[in-house]
C-alpha cells in the first residue's frame, strides 16, 4: 500500500539525541577512572557503581564527570540551536571552568562541535552517529515483541507495535495469536493513522499544533473502503482525539478491514512525546463491546511497561 507521506516525525530535538548522550559519558569517564595496580598489589575486583544521591534539589554523583557530561549533552539535545558555555554553567549550576573541561573533552571526541565565530556549542557528528546506531539496532521492536507475544498468550488475540512515519503508521511488530485469521497490519506495512488504532492513539499524546501541521486539509484525510471513514476532516479528528484522551485508549471499527476492531494506547519517552503505540486487533463480534475497557487497560499496562523499559514516561 503507498504511503502518504514518506516524511518521519520526529520528537523535538531531545529526542534520538538524548538517547545517545548516555554513549557520550566514556569520553569523561576516563577522567575518574581508577588507576591500574602497580606494584604486584591486586586490581579492584569491579568500579563501584555510579550512585546518585538526591539532597534538597542538588544531584551528587560518584562519577561527577560522567554525570555532568550527560548533563551538558541533554541539555545541549533540547534545545534548538547552539549555547554558549556560560549559559550551559548557568543553566546546569556548573562552574564555568569545568564546564570547559568537559566541552573540550566532548569537542575532542565529537560529541560537540564549537563555532568558533558564533561563540557556541552545539551537538557533534558523535551524538548523530550514536543516535543512527540507536534506531538500527531496532531498541523499540527487541524491547516490544516479547511483550507483545506475552500479551497475545494472555488475550488470544494478535497484537502489533506501530510508529508514526509522516501521515502514516508504520508496523515494526506483529504477533499473531493462533488460529486468528491474517491482518493487513503486517511488519513494514504502513497505513494512514487517521483511520487507525494505533495512529490515534499517537496522534492524541501529540501537541495539536503537531496534529494541525499533518492535517492542513481535506486533502489530508483518505478511506480505504468505498463507505467513507467517519473521520475525513481536522474538526472530526480533533474531537475523537479527545475522547482518545479522557478514555486514555484509542479504537477503531472495521475501517482498516470491515468486520475487524482494534484497540490501541501509546508508548511515550521520557518528556511524554509518543514514540509508538500498542495495539491488538480482533474480530468484533467476538468481543462485545461491554468487554473493550477490560481489554484496553491490558493494552495501556503493556504500553506503561515498554514506556518504562525505553526510560520514558508511562502516559
Amino acid at each position: 500500500m503507498s504511503a502518504t507521506s514518506s516524511t518521519l516525525i520526529h520528537p523535538p530535538a531531545e529526542g534520538a539525541a538524548a538517547h545517545a548522550a548516555e554513549g557520550a559519558a566514556v569520553a569523561a569517564a576516563a577522567e575518574t577512572a581508577p588507576a591500574p595496580a602497580v606494584g604486584g598489589a591486586p586490581a579492584p575486583a569491579a568500579a563501584p557503581k555510579a550512585v546518585r544521591r538526591t539532597t534538597g534539589a542538588k544531584v551528587t554523583s560518584k562519577v561527577p564527570a560522567a554525570e555532568n557530561t550527560l548533563r551538558i549533552l541533554k541539555l545541549l539535545a533540547s534545545k534548538r540551536g547552539p549555547m554558549a558555555a556560560s549559559n550551559i554553567a548557568t543553566a546546569l549550576g556548573l562552574p564555568r571552568s569545568s564546564v570547559y573541561h568537559l566541552l573540550g573533552v566532548m569537542e575532542a571526541n565529537g560529541f560537540v562541535l564549537h563555532l568558533h565565530e558564533e561563540q557556541r556549542y552545539g551537538l557533534g557528528i558523535s551524538a548523530f552517529e550514536l543516535s543512527s546506531a540507536y534506531s538500527r539496532q531496532e531498541p523499540l521492536s527487541r524491547l516490544g515483541r516479547p511483550m507483545l507475544a506475552s500479551l497475545v498468550d494472555v488475550i488470544g488475540e494478535s497484537a502489533h507495535l506501530a510508529v508514526l512515519h509522516g501521515r502514516d503508521v508504520l508496523y515494526i511488530v506483529e504477533e499473531r495469536a493462533k488460529n486468528r485469521p491474517s491482518l493487513v497490519t503486517d511488519v513494514g506495512v504502513r497505513l494512514p493513522s487517521h483511520l487507525t488504532a494505533s495512529g490515534r492513539a499517537i496522534l492524541a499524546a501529540l501537541p495539536k499544533s503537531q496534529v494541525r501541521a499533518l492535517y492542513p486539509n481535506a486533502a489530508a484525510f483518505t478511506a480505504r473502503h468505498e463507505t467513507e471513514s467517519p473521520i475525513m476532516k481536522y474538526s472530526t479528528l480533533s474531537s475523537h482525539l479527545d475522547q482518545v484522551r479522557q478514555r486514555g485508549y484509542a479504537t477503531e471499527h472495521g475501517e482498516v478491514t470491515p468486520g475487524f476492531g482494534s484497540i490501541a494506547a501509546a508508548v511515550t519517552d521520557h518528556v511524554g512525546w509518543p514514540t509508538a503505540a500498542v495495539a491488538v486487533t480482533f474480530l468484533e463480534d467476538r468481543l462485545p463491546a461491554d468487554q473493550w475497557p477490560a481489554l484496553a487497560a491490558r493494552v495501556q499496562k503493556v504500553a506503561d511497561e515498554l514506556s518504562v523499559r525505553i526510560h520514558g514516561r508511562p502516559a
